[in-house]
């Protein structure tokens, strides 16, 4: 399967200049811990960055700085990490382990966003086939059983 088919599609996203305050109100309209940040290029949304709300935390709140003052570009995490979306899911977790992230963005052929995906959302995944193998020695047994009756 392709990180493609399995990403959400649907990614809350900000720009660079987005105001803090203004990325904290989108993040809880949307239920969403991390916004991806995005350049306009060539009329797509090219992913630059990524901002979370642990961000927000660590490097403004926590730090008693006025939230007021900054933007998500200059917070968001600077080497951004993607995957393009034919790539496999396991290709993705090994992206993910190797460069210690647990969302990344999938963007398509052109460079665009196509999607986001986290950890979470690969172990649901996970956790979905492992149930469906786990229900594979039971139905052999039952069908051996009426085999052989």
């Amino acid at each position: 399967m392709s990180i493609g088919e399995f990403c959400n599609r649907e990614v809350v996203f900000a720009t660079r200049e987005m105001s803090l305050p203004e990325a904290a109100q989108l993040m809880r309209k949307h239920h969403v811990g991390d916004l991806v940040v995005v350049d306009d290029v060539d009329g797509k949304r090219v992913p630059v960055g990524i901002v979370t709300d642990r961000d927000m935390v660590i490097e403004v709140i926590a730090q008693s700085l006025n939230v007021d003052g900054f933007s998500v570009g200059d917070i968001m995490s600077p080497q951004l990490i993607s995957v393009q979306e034919k790539e496999g899911v396991f290709e993705t977790i090994r992206l993910m382990r190797a460069k210690g992230v647990r969302r990344i963005p999938v963007v398509n052929q052109e460079g665009g966003l196509a999607g986001i995906v986290s950890a979470d959302d690969i172990l649901d995944l996970l956790a979905e086939e492992m149930a469906e193998l786990a229900k594979v020695a039971p139905r052999e047994q039952e069908r051996e059983a009426k085999a052989r009756a």
